[in-house]
């Protein structure tokens, strides 16, 4: 049952993954929520256990976003949480993506989140309440090799988001947020193909996450908005100190790859129990 004065909370890319699990999550702490993908099989699927809210929605497509915000605000006590967590990763050099890869990375996780947040705000701001959580990443942060214009099109989600919510600010809207979600690697399908791939080393140096942790931490953001929260704390605070220092980041790109690599071994041995280094 929805908490009363909440409203309802929409979730994009809730098909599977970390957006299910916020999906979850948010509906385990009282939410009524909507869950959204791509797929609208899939996202139906999803939706049945949580009260069955589901829609089909592609966040490249404003005028769906803005379809969507405006079902929600239809919700009793209108729309309280929109999470554009949609997106999608691409691995490998830089030079190695072509234009419609690049185009389709920026499309999703930059303008997709743009067009759910400006779609949400619209309602928000008219009630006077409300928050928009973007889930970025850690590679939001930082500039991730081998991730890199996955980064870039993050980076553009976190300076888009701050940026917005200042915005609010000067206009003297207070009750309406906007919160940052940058959690480090986290064992999703977005991931289970990368364990031999050098291109997602940077996504395994680190604790690599269960989509469960990261949507509890989610939940308490959308209970308490801040601007940016890190997940762990600490990783936040050492790509940081990194970004500041890009001549260090550099000279310890070969400790990345080693670390990274470790990390695709250890987590390839927890989800490969059957596998075993062949008899000499």
């Amino acid at each position: 049952m929805t908490t009363s004065g909440r409203g309802a909370a929409v979730v994009t890319g809730a098909a599977g993954g970390l957006g299910r699990a916020i999906a979850a999550a948010l509906h385990a702490d009282g939410w009524r929520v909507l869950l959204t993908d791509v797929d609208a099989d899939a996202v139906a699927a999803a939706a049945a256990p949580l009260g069955g809210w589901s829609r089909a929605l592609d966040v490249r497509d404003e005028a769906a976003c803005t379809a969507v915000a405006a079902e929600a605000a239809g919700a009793p006590d209108g729309l309280g949480l929109w999470v554009n967590n949609a997106g999608i990763l691409a691995t490998g050099p830089a030079w190695t993506h072509d234009a419609d890869t690049r185009r389709r990375l920026v499309e999703v996780n930059t303008l997709g989140a743009m067009n759910g947040t400006h779609a949400a705000l619209t309602v928000l701001r008219a009630q006077g309440r409300g928050h928009v959580l973007n889930v970025v990443s850690l590679a939001g942060l930082i500039a991730a090799p081998g991730e890199t214009v996955y980064a870039a099109s993050k980076h553009a989600l976190l300076a888009y988001s701050l940026g917005t919510l200042a915005d609010l600010r000067m206009a003297g809207v207070r009750g309406v947020h906007v919160s940052c979600l940058c959690p480090d690697g986290i064992w999703t399908p977005m991931l289970h193909d990368k364990l031999d791939d050098p291109g997602a080393l940077a996504s395994f140096t680190g604790a690599l996450l269960t989509p469960e942790r990261v949507a509890a931490r989610a939940v308490r953001l959308a209970r308490r908005p801040r601007p940016v929260v890190s997940l762990p704390r600490w990783r936040g605070a050492q790509v940081r100190l990194l970004d500041a220092f890009p001549r260090l980041a550099l000279a310890l790109t070969p400790v990345v790859r080693a670390t990274g690599r470790a990390g695709q071994r250890r987590q390839a041995r927890r989800t490969r129990p059957d596998a075993s280094p062949p008899r000499l």
